[in-house]
């Protein structure tokens, strides 16, 4: 297929340099000059032909017509008709796309003849104004992308509800969809049941077309996203200094749905920090709290993962660093936005708006557009520097651990005073347990103190690794899935958690 033709129509005598201008920019830009070959009357070969015939000729062979308005009417031939006129009622007749732009002038000071003609065109066509050149340039730009667009020459519409033509039913499963549900029942009231069909569900949520698949439900609820999204990943590092330098202390690569992502991430940063133990004077459960506040690193990730561009092949990274933690993501804000407003209320513009509502609708995020102010908010309470948000070619969230002036009491590491076998290196999740475990608990009361959602996670990343490491027990060792289960500290673990009191 050929390119599209747009036919550049004025007075010859008016706006000469807009229309080389409006050539010009087409050719040069890598999207628009893929697909449209602008057409000036000055860059037309000679032919024996009469001047009015090549410009109607030409109107006829185009795809689009696009007029320059200005305060002159120019030539009259004699029926007292302008060319300019004359292509534009050729461009009617012959329906082609039409495009007019009308210059700042006031109606006392356009002949009156382009009143007229003004007239005529506002009951047949939207117009727009402009001011100057690039004012010109900017209208130019969105009509044509737009043409494209609802002429199926590219999809603009957000990346997650675009449908995914390799997609099938059974790349959903089932059971995320009802687990959502029942989340989503009791946080926000949805009004459909777990029991509902999985597709009904879907389909409620504008996430499928009859049995057809759009990404976000794919992103949200597939059985294996990366088959579709290889680098729909959250890589989260730990370093124990300020900068990126090898060996790794840790390192994990999170896949699955967004969800199973949000979830691990917030785990796998919580695992990483310090927990200070408070006292029971209220409860017979000692608080405690993080030297990040839970809720903010929950935002940083929520946003850097419902937010970031899925078109671009890069991950989510978060890597935790001695000062700070950093949350990047293949995004950008709205236009026109600065990082500025982010710290105040502002309204939600999600970059994936299909990915974002079953989020709200889950709990996972506020539509209001109070997240990245909460953070602010939160940090200050904790006497912590309020967090730094960068807009660079990816955005970037930079939340601080400490300051020289309020730095945290850093767990100290394992005393001498335990024998040689005892002073094996700990995780900083298995201390946190140590610390708050008092007697026989639960693991749903070891999860509430230390505020930890994932089960899965908690069980991995805490518990089984205390238990080889000796430092906790099970209450009930023959039964090891007994809902009766309770953990208790060893000796090691209760000498060791007195030496860390010291």
């Amino acid at each position: 297929m050929g390119k599209i033709k747009v036919f550049i129509s004025s007075v010859q005598s008016e706006f000469a340099e807009e229309r080389k201008a409006l050539a010009e920019f087409p050719r040069a830009d890598a999207l628009l000059g893929k697909f449209f070959e602008p057409l000036l009357f000055e860059e037309l070969p000679a032919v024996d032909l009469s001047v009015p015939s090549v410009y109607l000729k030409e109107v006829g062979a185009c795809n689009i017509y696009l007029g320059l308005i200005g305060a002159k009417y120019g030539y009259r031939d004699e029926e007292g008709v302008s060319p300019t006129e004359r292509e534009y009622d050729e461009a009617t007749r012959r329906h082609k796309t039409r495009f007019i732009f009308l210059s700042n002038h006031e109606p006392a000071e356009r002949e009156p003849e382009v009143n007229a003609f003004i007239e005529k065109i506002e009951k047949e066509v939207v117009r727009s104004r402009f001011v100057e050149l690039s004012s010109l340039q900017q209208n130019v730009y969105h009509s044509l992308v737009r043409y494209l667009e609802e002429n199926g020459f590219i999809q603009l519409g957000p990346f997650d509800a675009q449908l995914n033509p390799e997609a099938t039913p059974e790349d959903i499963d089932a059971e995320k969809v009802a687990s959502f549900v029942r989340l989503a029942k009791s946080r926000r009231g949805f009004t459909l049941d777990e029991s509902s069909p999985t597709f009904k569900i879907l389909h409620h949520l504008n996430l499928s077309q009859g049995e057809k698949l759009t990404n976000a439900a794919l992103l949200l609820f597939g059985r294996n996203p990366q088959r579709f999204f290889p680098t729909a990943t959250a890589k989260c590092a730990v370093f124990h200094g300020f900068t990126k330098t090898k060996p790794i202390p840790s390192y994990k690569i999170i896949a699955g749905d967004l969800f199973e992502q949000i979830n691990q991430a917030v785990e796998f940063v919580m695992s990483q920090l310090d927990f200070r133990v408070g006292t029971r004077a209220q409860s017979n459960i000692a608080p405690g709290s993080y030297e990040i506040p839970r809720e903010v690193v929950a935002e940083g990730i929520v946003n850097a993962i419902v937010h970031r561009n899925y078109a671009n092949h890069a991950s989510v990274e978060i890597v935790l660093y001695k000062d700070r933690l950093e949350i990047s993501n293949p995004g950008s804000l709205p236009l026109g936005w600065t990082t500025d407003r982010l710290k105040q209320l502002h309204n939600s513009v999600p970059h994936n708006p299909f990915i974002a509502h079953p989020m709200y609708l889950a709990g996972y995020i506020e539509q209001l557009g109070t997240g990245t102010e909460d953070m602010v908010k939160r940090m200050a309470e904790c006497g912590l520097p309020e967090p730094k948000f960068i807009q660079e070619q990816d955005f970037r969230t930079i939340i601080y651990r400490y300051t020289p002036q309020a730095t945290p009491q850093v767990t100290p590491q394992v005393t001498p005073q335990l024998t040689e076998q005892d002073k094996a290196p700990v995780s900083t999740a298995v201390k946190n347990l140590i610390k708050v475990l008092e007697g026989e608990m639960t693991r749903d009361e070891l999860q509430e103190v230390l505020q930890l959602a994932d089960r899965k996670y908690f069980r991995t990343a805490y518990v089984n690794e205390a238990l080889n490491g000796g430092w906790i027990e099970m209450t009930i060792p023959d039964k090891p899935t007994s809902r009766n289960q309770k953990y208790r500290l060893t000796e090691k673990g209760l000498k060791a958690k007195q030496e860390w009191k010291k």
